[in-house]
């Protein structure tokens, strides 16, 4: 897997590019006024310093080649939406990890996430070729849950306890997943069919 300096994913409806520290003026009317889109997130960007923070680490571990985060617009709307990544990227055994995954409320059950979801996934699996496309949410999070499992995610088990949460609890994660046989054999056609 190769880090393209500039990475462009776009069709018709959305177009993803690096995330870059200028974007914090994008996206900061959601962490001043839309935190409850990180309820069920492990780290939240909330209020005036927390997108500068947030987008700060995004960039230092795309730096290391960990993660390979995006900015979203919305090009029906004409708007910044939020924003997604590749993350836990393991060149040698050839899978990565999408996820970090939020929208402001008004993009929200539009299908901007379904076509993010294909860009992504065409460039993994058609260009990086992995043969592993790993999810992971809060398992409470019944929402994000039932989004992977549209787009054609299949359930593994739960992480028991497995990591901490910003109220100094701890969570239970889902692992979700596709492979690469799973992405050519059904996923990547029945995505296009419900985008269209």
């Amino acid at each position: 897997m190769l880090f393209p300096k500039n990475l462009i994913l776009e069709n018709e409806r959305v177009l993803l590019r690096p995330l870059q520290r200028e974007d914090s003026g994008h996206l900061l009317s959601f962490s001043e006024q839309e935190p409850e889109i990180w309820t069920y997130s492990a780290t939240s960007p909330t209020g005036k310093t927390g997108m500068p923070g947030y987008i700060e680490h995004a960039i230092s571990q795309m730096t290391l080649q960990k993660e390979y985060p995006f900015i979203v617009f919305d090009k029906q709307k004409g708007l910044y939406a939020g924003s997604t990544r590749f993350y836990d990227i393991q060149t040698g055994y050839e899978t990565t990890q999408l996820g970090y995954t939020w929208y402001g409320k008004k993009f929200q059950r539009t299908g901007l996430n379904r076509n993010c979801k294909l860009l992504m996934l065409t460039y993994a699996f058609e260009e990086w070729v992995v043969e592993r496309v790993e999810f992971r949410a809060d398992a409470n999070n019944q929402r994000s849950i039932t989004a992977m499992k549209n787009i054609g995610c299949i359930a593994e088990g739960i992480l028991r306890n497995n990591m901490p949460t910003e109220a100094s609890g701890r969570r239970d994660s889902i692992v979700l997943s596709i492979l690469k046989n799973e992405w050519y054999d059904s996923v990547k056609r029945n995505l296009q069919e419900k985008i269209r």
